[in-house]
């Protein structure tokens, strides 16, 4: 195992850095977008990051979905793939926040991929992710997030809690209804270097949105069977289309990377989200399916203040109207 782990930190730390040249090429110049001031690249440092993904289902993650050319991630046998990943950001253009995305593994085309295939092509199938809920810390988070890139984010209560044993986050929302709880129990060292870019699909506007981040870390990643979690969903609204996926209880893999650097591109794409005829789209919209409109962002401010923190031990309680989704093995 020592051999092997020896032999993938030699091949990932000579791969080639996810960013793009042109991200570099804008070093040390400034912008003022939607009165957000940044130094670009729109760049993040000294960053923690919790990862985890679970099977769900597959058809339940379809329904989810909105317009024709996103496909979830199919692992066979009706199983697709939820992603939970939470940033806590120490210093940004934006200030320090968390991060809190709950997602479900796709890629974008006319038309879905075989089984497993999109981790093997993922530039070629578009593989990403598609962000159900997106909660942070911060108004001015909101603001950049969904006013600029088109990510659901809203504000809410969030913590990022690292022990010798296990790393959580759990998230309550505005109301202090419980939203969800990721806890990992932290995989043995590998300090594999990492160089990762990743796709977020997201519905705003109407409209289909695409953004890419990059980020570079050492960090400790457990798969199959080594990999010990469990995700809780609770009541909170914003989590209700997460409770239909069905989300298994054993995690496909987990990942703890104690400091990351990253990258979110300032170039991304959309497309119009279509349906059948006009009163199909007018439905999908009245339902939230195509994102919220663009006056959800409108008279958004730079705050950097955080809510209370989430309460926790709601995960165990009886009050909490809650789906478990993983139980620790």
């Amino acid at each position: 195992m020592n051999a092997l782990l020896g032999t993938a930190r030699t091949v990932l730390s000579h791969l080639p850095s996810p960013v793009p040249r042109r991200q570099r090429r804008l070093t040390g110049k400034a912008a003022r977008v939607d009165t957000i001031p940044y130094d670009m690249p729109v760049s993040s440092e000294d960053s923690p990051v919790l990862m985890a993904a679970f099977p769900c289902s597959l058809s339940a993650a379809r329904a989810l979905l909105p317009g024709s050319e996103l496909h979830p991630v199919s692992l066979g046998f009706g199983k697709g793939v939820a992603m939970v990943t939470v940033v806590n950001y120490r210093a940004t253009d934006i200030g320090t926040y968390i991060e809190y995305s709950m997602a479900i593994a796709v890629t974008h085309g006319p038309r879905p991929a075989p089984p497993l295939v999109p981790m093997m092509l993922q530039k070629t199938l578009q593989f990403g992710q598609y962000v159900v809920d997106l909660p942070v810390s911060t108004e001015v988070s909101v603001k950049g997030g969904k006013g600029i890139w088109g990510m659901p984010k809203h504000q809410g209560s969030l913590d990022f809690v690292v022990t010798d044993q296990t790393v959580s986050a759990q998230y309550d929302d505005e109301e202090g209804r419980f939203g969800a709880l990721i806890e990992i129990e932290r995989p043995s060292p590998t300090a594999l270097p990492l160089k990762l870019a990743a796709s977020n699909f997201c519905a705003f506007r109407g409209m289909l949105m695409k953004s890419t981040i990059y980020f570079q870390a050492t960090g400790d990643v457990a798969v199959g069977p080594g990999a010990r979690g469990r995700f809780t969903l609770g009541d909170a609204p914003s989590v209700a289309p997460l409770r239909t996926l069905k989300i298994g209880p054993n995690p496909l893999f987990t990942a703890y990377l104690s400091t990351a650097t990253g990258v979110l591109d300032d170039h991304f794409e959309a497309w119009f989200l279509t349906d059948e005829t006009l009163d199909r789209v007018d439905q999908q919209t009245k339902a939230g399916v195509f994102g919220e409109p663009l006056e959800s962002v409108v008279g958004l401010g730079r705050g950097e203040t955080w809510p209370p923190p989430p309460r926790r031990g709601r995960a165990e309680s009886d009050a909490a109207v809650s789906q478990s989704a993983a139980s620790t093995k």
